[in-house]
């Protein structure tokens, strides 16, 4: 499977999905870390990918993605964004509104 294939069926096959460094338990990086935290206290069940140990997802999603950084929060198939971006969406109410109408 091409590279560009697997990144396109991860996004679609999981309502939130965060490619992020490391894992929710154990984030690389604090930007991952502060990203983790606030999808964590959401509870919704979502989906991760450790760029760190995927060197191809990591050199190709941000083609992809056309989103040169991580962490990437991507909702119902579409790039939230990156660490940034979901602090100010968490704090203006704007995820919320997004994740709660994730089944």
């Amino acid at each position: 499977m091409k590279i560009f294939d697997k990144i396109k069926k991860q996004i679609n096959n999981n309502s939130i999905i965060i490619y992020m460094k490391g894992s929710p338990d154990m984030p690389n990086c604090g930007f991952s870390a502060r990203a983790v935290k606030i999808l964590l206290s959401y509870k919704k069940k979502f989906s991760y990918v450790d760029v760190l140990k995927n060197e191809k997802i990591r050199k190709f999603l941000p083609k992809y993605s056309n989103w040169p950084t991580f962490p990437q929060l991507w909702i119902n198939g579409v790039l939230i964004g990156g660490c940034d971006i979901i602090v100010e969406m968490f704090n203006n109410g704007e995820l919320k509104k997004i994740i709660s109408k994730v089944n």
